[in-house]
């Protein structure tokens, strides 16, 4: 398992911090995640064999958030 901390612009609240959570949790290879709306960060453990940090990021961006690095 690894770990990334990720900077993300746009998410104000709870909500968004689900919808990032639940964006994340639905892909193969991601073992838990933690977002913070108030630390603009996304915590996020996951398997390298089956899921790439781009592909993390990529699911980010997808729900409509800025990743801004890692």
């Amino acid at each position: 398992m690894k770990s990334i901390m990720i900077q993300v612009n746009g998410m104000m609240c709870g909500h968004c911090e689900s919808r990032v959570t639940n964006a994340l949790m639905n892909v193969e290879g991601i073992v838990s995640v933690k977002a913070s709306a108030k630390d603009n960060q996304v915590l996020c453990e996951f398997d390298e064999t089956k899921i790439t940090v781009k592909q993390i990021k990529d699911a980010i961006e997808d729900v409509g958030y800025e990743v801004v690095s890692e």
